[in-house]
């Protein structure tokens, strides 16, 4: 299976007075690794966004395994999940990375909806046909594209 992978330093501004990794920074880096992973494989969805389009996220979980502090150096990895309808699951694994190895710190999971602004309302629509071909190479082994 591949995993598009983000990586990321922790910094202090994402750290809590205990010193520790404030919870909610996971779920910003699954955001994070979504934008750059249709960043680099160009799905070109900035037209398709001022004209209405919109990825709506409808659920979204993280299972907290081991803590993370100021400059920790982790890797996020997706995989696609499954795809229904005009709804796409992604997983993520975060991975801390020490000593020439890795320690799974944390797993998480969301749901995102391909939908449209009309009007005042949000409509379904499939998913474009460029987000689809992107994912496919990183399905999980539990999911047949």
């Amino acid at each position: 299976m591949r995993w598009f992978e983000y990586r990321h330093v922790v910094g202090f501004e994402e750290t809590n007075l205990v010193g520790n990794v404030y919870y909610v920074n996971h779920i910003r880096w699954q955001g994070r690794c979504r934008e750059m992973f249709l960043y680099e494989h160009g799905v070109d969805l900035l037209k398709d966004f001022s004209e209405g389009f919109a990825i709506v996220t409808v659920r979204v979980s993280c299972e907290y395994m081991s803590e993370l502090t100021a400059f920790d150096r982790i890797v996020v990895r997706m995989s696609l999940g499954g795809i229904a309808q005009n709804r796409i699951t992604l997983r993520f694994a975060y991975w801390r990375e020490h000593d020439g190895g890795e320690e799974l710190i944390a797993r998480g999971e969301q749901e995102v909806a391909c939908m449209r602004r009309v009007e005042e309302r949000m409509e379904p629509v499939p998913i474009p046909s460029g987000l689809r071909d992107a994912l496919r190479n990183y399905a999980d082994e539990s999911y047949a594209v």
